[in-house]
Formats: C-alpha cells, sequence, structure tokens
C-alpha cells in the first residue's frame, strides 16, 4: 500500500524484541497493552494512539495480548520510559468473554484463531497487576479503552451484581484516560516528556487526597454501592457533565481517596480527525500475530471508512454518548476520498469498499450550531421524544460522498453496512428519500440494518428509541424503492430482549408485531447486557426510571431473560441455548 501524501511509508509499530533492535531503539518511550491481537488499523484504538504519538516523536511500541501467567510477553519490549498504556481491547472484556446469561464465550474475533482463550475477564486489571508483578517500580499505569473509560467511576457491575469502585483504583494504577483519547493521550506524553504537571489535561482521571476547588463532588463509592437513589443521583450528575463545552470537573471519594475526574478533552476539529484517519495505518494484522491465525475482525474493519464520530442518538442502552460523545463531528470528503485512494492501492482491495460510516451511517455532514458553540442540551435530546428543530437533517452530503467514493477508480462498489436511523430518513423532508433511492440502488448488500430495538411504547421510552410509526413508513418506502431498483432486498431488524420495563407480555405483544406488521421471525435479538455508564444499566440497578423516579419492572432471573429471548425468535432458539432441530 503506497503511503498518503506527505507521510513516511506505513511500517508496524514494533511487537518483538527483534524489531526494537532492528530500529536501533534501546528504549521506547510509551509502551500500549492491548486486549485485542495488533490490527494496525483506525478501526483499532490502541493503533491510533500509537500512530498519533509516532507521528508527534515518541517511539511506540505494542503488546497485544500477552500471557498473563508469564513474564514472557510482557518484558519483550523491556519498560518504557515514559508510561505504559493500558486497555481492555475494542469490547469490554467481561462483554466480549461472557455472554449476557454469563456463560463464556467461545469465540473471539478480534484474537488470531478464533478461539477465546487469550483475553482474561477484567483484562484491564489483569494487565496492570501483570506489569506490576515484573515491573515493580515502574513508569505510570495509564489506562484508556472502553473498559477503562466506562467504569471510570463507581459503577453498576452485572458480573458481580454489585456496585465497584472505579477501575483505576482497583487496577491500583496511576491513571486514566477516558473517552477516544488522543488528543488526552498526546498531552500526556508530552507533559510527562518535560517534566510537566499534567493533572490539569482534560480528559483525564487520576487518584488525590481532596477535592480540587471548582470541581463538583459526588456522593462517594460507600454511599453509591449501598444506596440506590444515591447511584441514581451519582450517575445523573456523571452524565450532565461529560460534554466538553459545558462540563464541569468532578470528584468522587473512592474509600479514602477520591477520584478526580477532569473535563472532556475537547473535540477534535474536522481537520484534526481527518488527521488521524491518515494516519499510515497498513490495515494489516501485525506479521508476529497474523502467523497464530485468521483474525476475523480484520476481514470486516479492513476496507471499510469512518466518516466520522459520535452520535446524537442518546439511546439509554447504549454508552456513545458518555465515550465518544452527544456532538457528531465529521470528516472532510477530500480526505475520505484519500483515504479510499489509499485503499484501491492495497494489494488484497479487491474493489469493495465494504461501509462508509459511524456509530450511525446516516450522522454525517450535520449537527446542530448551538450544540457545536453552546453544548449539548442537558434537558432536550436530539431525536426523543421527537427530533429536534434545531437539528439540521440534511442527508445531500453522505449522497455526495458516496457518489464520489463510487466514482473511483479501482472501486466496484460503495456499501453503507453501519446501521441507520431510519426517523432521520424520514424526516429529512428534501433529501431523506434521494438519499433512500441512492442507497438501495448502489449502497445495499441485500440487507440494511435498521434497529427499532421493540414495539411497545412504555418500553421505547425507557429505551430513549422512536416508536412504530416511522418505523413502518420507512420500511414501506424501502420496499418501494427496493423495487423500483429492480432489487430484493432485506431489511435487519435488531430487537432487545429483557430491557428493564419489559416483561413476558411485552415480549408477547413484540412477537405479534414482528409477525403481522413486519412479517418475520426475528432472528437478530440479544438479550439486555447491562454494561457500565447506561442509564439501561441504572434502571436494572435500581428498578426504577431515572427520569420520573416510578419503580419499573426489571426481569433479573437468567432463565426468564432467557425466555424473553425464546418468545421472540418464535421457538427457533430454546431458553437453554440450543437451537430446535
Amino acid at each position: 500500500m503506497e503511503p498518503l501524501p506527505g507521510l513516511a511509508p506505513p511500517a508496524f509499530l514494533p511487537t518483538t524484541g527483534a524489531e526494537l533492535k532492528a530500529l536501533g531503539l534501546d528504549q521506547l518511550d510509551v509502551i500500549l497493552v492491548s486486549g485485542d491481537t495488533y490490527i494496525d488499523s483506525p478501526f483499532m484504538g490502541v493503533a491510533v494512539i500509537g500512530r498519533v504519538l509516532q507521528r508527534a516523536g515518541f517511539s511506540v511500541g505494542i503488546i497485544a495480548q500477552p500471557a498473563v501467567d508469564s513474564e514472557i510477553d510482557i518484558t519483550r519490549l523491556g519498560e518504557p520510559r515514559l508510561f505504559w498504556g493500558v486497555s481492555g481491547g475494542s469490547v469490554d472484556s467481561l462483554v466480549a468473554n461472557r455472554t449476557a446469561a454469563n456463560k463464556r464465550r467461545k469465540s473471539d474475533d478480534f484474537t488470531p484463531g478464533g478461539v477465546n482463550d487469550r483475553r482474561p475477564d477484567r483484562a484491564v486489571i489483569a494487565y496492570a497487576n501483570l506489569i506490576r508483578r515484573f515491573f515493580r517500580h515502574t513508569r505510570p499505569i495509564v489506562l484508556g479503552g472502553i473498559e477503562a473509560s466506562l467504569r471510570r467511576l463507581s459503577h453498576y457491575d452485572y458480573w458481580d451484581n454489585r456496585v465497584r469502585r472505579s477501575l483505576l483504583f482497583d487496577a491500583k494504577a496511576d491513571l486514566l484516560v477516558y473517552g477516544l483519547g488522543e488528543k488526552t493521550a498526546l498531552a500526556l506524553a508530552s507533559y510527562l516528556a518535560q517534566g510537566l504537571d499534567f493533572r490539569a489535561i482534560p480528559g483525564l482521571c487520576y487518584p488525590a487526597e481532596r477535592c480540587p476547588e471548582g470541581f463538583l463532588e459526588l456522593p462517594g463509592h460507600q454511599e453509591t454501592a449501598s444506596d440506590p437513589e444515591a447511584l441514581a443521583r451519582m450517575f445523573s450528575l456523571f452524565y450532565q457533565n461529560q460534554d466538553p463545552v459545558t462540563a464541569q470537573g468532578l470528584a468522587q471519594r473512592q474509600d479514602s481517596r477520591f477520584l478526580v475526574h477532569n473535563p472532556p478533552s475537547p473535540l477534535p476539529s474536522p481537520e484534526e480527525l481527518d488527521g488521524f484517519h491518515e494516519l499510515p495505518f497498513t490495515r494489516s494484522v501485525h506479521p508476529y500475530y497474523q502467523r497464530q491465525g485468521r483474525v476475523v475482525a480484520q476481514e470486516t474493519i479492513q476496507f471499510a471508512i469512518t466518516s466520522h464520530r459520535g452520535c446524537y442518538g442518546e439511546c439509554n442502552f447504549c454508552a456513545i454518548a458518555v465515550h465518544q460523545g452527544r456532538t457528531v463531528v465529521s470528516r472532510s470528503p477530500a480526505s475520505i476520498l484519500r483515504e479510499a485512494q489509499g485503499l484501491t492501492r492495497h494489494p488484497d482491495f479487491k474493489g469493495q469498499i465494504t461501509d462508509v460510516g459511524g456509530p450511525t451511517a446516516n450522522m454525517y455532514g450535520f449537527e446542530c450550531a448551538k450544540k457545536l458553540t453552546q453544548g449539548a442540551c442537558r434537558h432536550r435530546r436530539c431525536l426523543t421524544p421527537t427530533i429536534c428543530r434545531s437539528l439540521p437533517v440534511n442527508h445531500a452530503p453522505q449522497i455526495r460522498l458516496l457518489a464520489e467514493l463510487s466514482r473511483l477508480p479501482g472501486v466496484k462498489r460503495v456499501s453503507v453496512a453501519s446501521g441507520l436511523r431510519h426517523d432521520l430518513i424520514l424526516a429529512d423532508r428534501i433529501q431523506g428519500l434521494p438519499y433512500l433511492k441512492a442507497l438501495t440502488a448502489r449502497h445495499v448488500s441485500g440487507q440494511l440494518k435498521v434497529a427499532p430495538e421493540h414495539s411497545e411504547a412504555k418500553v421505547l421510552t425507557l429505551m430513549g428509541k422512536p416508536g412504530i410509526e416511522p418505523l413502518l413508513e420507512f420500511k414501506r418506502l424501502f420496499a418501494e424503492c427496493s423495487r423500483a431498483a429492480g432489487k430484493e432486498q432485506y431489511l435487519t431488524y435488531y430487537f432487545i430482549a429483557a430491557h428493564p420495563g419489559c416483561a413476558r407480555e411485552e415480549m408477547l405483544a413484540l412477537a405479534a408485531f414482528c409477525r403481522e406488521r413486519l412479517k418475520l421471525i426475528p432472528r437478530q435479538t440479544q438479550i439486555f447486557t447491562p454494561t457500565p455508564s447506561t442509564y439501561s444499566t441504572l434502571m436494572y440497578a435500581t428498578g426504577r426510571d431515572p427520569f420520573t423516579g416510578a419503580e419499573i419492572y426489571v426481569e433479573r432471573e437468567p432463565a426468564k431473560r432467557e425466555t424473553q429471548k425464546y418468545i421472540l425468535t418464535g421457538g427457533q432458539v430454546r431458553p437453554s441455548g440450543k437451537k430446535r432441530k
């Protein structure tokens, strides 16, 4: 693959002692440890952080999926000069390893060979302990990635069924970087290299003896662990202070010390986001790990393109709002086209760009001007209960982008595989229908993903999702546009069973809706898994609607949670998990 203009030829970040020697280095500035294998891709957080630091002149190495019962992996690059960066990987390690029924997953798409035998439960804690075991008085251990980001304060842990402390304290680490982290990690490396006080860096958490002046003190860990009302109050204050424009610094007592939570890092500008994605990624698995077997995730992301970050959907079961943010930042079309041109020169490229999107594909190219300058509204969401009139929904930028990508020499097809917000398409009275026509004619590979999640109004309200009327109208339009394009195409619907507020009766109603109105038996159905830092998890933990204080039904019995999925899948999957013959 040829380098993009102005950048050095691509080469992997070192992961072995031999590579270090070949580079003429005795010591690296930063060593990153990850629960995923090392795929050098803009879709992999550790690879992005490594490349950003490398561009700034720091030497960086990566140790992927180290054995936790031996020094053989963790010591092979020596000790860093500035800090260790520890991530559980692209997915929280407990979500990666265990089902909603707490059964061990057999496969792992981010592990060579696909067998789930490399990533430990609570990987961030395991890796931090591993470093301390073989490098006792070492450089700072800095936690990052989604597992650390979503567990940065006291949080309800589904697998332990209790409120756990901040991961920073449980891992006995020194610092924690939350969010996507490029700017915070770069600032931290620069401050450490110069011997400067880093404690004011946005996007950083650290332990302290007291609450800093001007910071908002949250209910402490002991109180939130024993009092559901305190947990709800703490989480709401935390959630309301995650916009980089308006957020106040937070502090929470964790036993004898405080967890200090600096305000979020400013969002990257479109130009900065372009720069992150135009770094010289090889878009391949490092040869050291590639020899160990096929990596399924690599096949999904290798020829996909990220067009934007963030999501203003704010679904209550989703943690994107407190990890990527509620504001959408879009890359420039010129940058995306340059990245696509680079893909066409990759030796494995066959003409298929497999996805162009983000957390939600059709949020590219528009955002609320008020939110960009004054921050997200505290008491109003962009899309629910209705789409805010201040949001200038406009699909024209993505229509043009997809068309320009399709015209590139060497590109045979451009697909949109990321999920869509169908209500946004309907809300766009000018460009919504042309966008849907373009998708169905040229950018859908047989199926288009939508995520209604449920059909019953009270459950949808608790989920933060729109009602069913927009879904039915979108279904009709999608069928019409597909017929006009002369193609047999389908919608793939994603649903959730056992979400707080959902009992057997609601699942029976959803099953009837799917049979009678959608004319299908759903296959893409998951049991709600309470993951840290979401309002839905708070509902599961407290049994209350956090917005009204009203009691809600919560199904906690594993067998009954599986039964809810069984009801929806029409008997295709038994509660035991075995398929009916």
